[in-house]
């Protein structure tokens, strides 16, 4: 009988595995998926719940959705982060548009490579902490278990799993759901993908010319149709890649902000001094302000900043010495004001008409702090 009750369950779980179809542009990349964490619509679903759910922090009151607003590209719209109990990270919150496609996680962190591992960070970190579940993962999986529709969320996530109430199947969610939020319906989209040569307005027609050509050189590191680098996707592996972008020189031998020394602060080499990882420019217009600490508030400065080769000034604006450990990609370029407002016009044509998901989405959630 045993035997008969877990075929059937392997089978539930293999036909939930077949119901997941990507709605993708004609050419356009399809995420890899964890052969472990397979793609259903169930398993996205109870992501999505998980994801605006407050429970999942220690004040009951923050959920992952109060630091990734679907109304921002999922960022918050701060300098640096704020975590649930206060705590101001060094950084700002990235975005998660397309994040299925990135070949590591977080500003600089080269290990961890899979969405399934970073769901952990957020949950359990310390230092700063974000979601704060540290010691508390046990009574938040009971709360949820006590839910009824969280329980038959659970069920049909994982039918085929006996133990579903888990920090592993609350991670596996989260990624799987993670994974759709793909943005590929952007003006640019239309005009490259669909032929509607009307998508794009004149302006930003222009200012694409000058991002792919080779005097500014911006699609080396954020090529089409993906607009970051490296990414993964089906067929395509890569290793992680990060870029020193010359933003600070603070002593003159290259020495940026403490909380802010990049790869550095992991591998503690000086040569991986500020480099961080390239995000996506998808919806681009909507994540300010920018670069991994919110130091640049608008798009046409960090288009005068990339145009320049780099911050050659100090904080009182006197001249200083470029980053000596700055990427070699990076290099001054001339652009007039016209060409500027260009590239910018063509940047917000990156941004999807709407935020691809939200918290009104089929299914309901439970309301949460958005602590702005």
């Amino acid at each position: 009988m045993a035997l008969i009750v877990a075929g059937l369950l392997a089978i539930l779980g293999a036909s939930a595995a077949e119901d997941w179809a990507w709605d993708l542009p004609p050419g356009f990349p399809v995420p890899q998926v964890p052969a472990e964490n397979p793609m259903t619509k169930a398993k996205v679903e109870l992501g999505r719940r998980l994801f605006f759910d407050p429970r999942l922090s220690v004040t009951g009151a923050y959920a992952c959705a109060s630091c990734h607003d679907p109304a921002r590209a999922f960022t918050d719209g701060r300098a640096r982060a704020l975590g649930a109990t206060g705590e101001i990270h060094p950084r700002g919150t990235m975005p998660l548009v397309n994040v299925g496609y990135n070949a590591s996680f977080g500003w600089a962190n080269p290990e961890i490579r899979d969405l399934e591992a970073q769901a952990e960070i957020p949950l359990f970190r310390r230092g700063p902490v974000e979601l704060g579940l540290l010691g508390r993962a046990g009574e938040v999986m009971q709360e949820l278990e006590n839910d009824a529709g969280m329980r038959a969320a659970f069920q049909q996530a994982f039918p085929e799993i006996e133990k579903r109430f888990s920090v592993l199947h609350v991670r596996r969610a989260l990624a799987a759901y993670q994974r759709t939020l793909i943005s590929a319906n952007s003006a640019y989209d239309r005009y490259v993908f669909y032929d509607e040569k009307e998508a794009m307005s004149a302006s930003a027609r222009r200012g694409m010319e000058i991002f792919f050509s080779d005097r500014a050189g911006c699609a080396g590191c954020h090529p089409a149709p993906l607009f970051m680098s490296p990414a993964v996707y089906v067929g395509i592996a890569a290793e992680p890649r990060f870029h020193n972008t010359g933003l600070y020189n603070l002593d003159g031998e290259g020495r940026y902000p403490e909380g802010g020394t990049g790869v550095f602060e992991h591998t503690r080499r000086p040569g991986d001094m500020g480099r961080f990882r390239v995000p996506t420019l998808r919806n681009v217009a909507r994540t300010a302000p920018y670069m991994h600490d919110g130091s640049i508030p608008t798009l046409d400065e960090v288009v005068l900043h990339y145009a320049s080769g780099g911050r050659n000034r100090g904080p009182a604006g006197e001249r200083a010495a470029r980053n000596p450990f700055q990427s070699a990609e990076l290099k001054a370029f001339e652009l007039s004001a016209r060409e500027r407002g260009d590239l910018v016009a063509f940047l917000e044509s990156l941004s999807d008409e709407a935020p691809p998901y939200s918290a009104n989405s089929e299914g309901g959630d439970r309301s949460i702090s958005s602590r702005r």
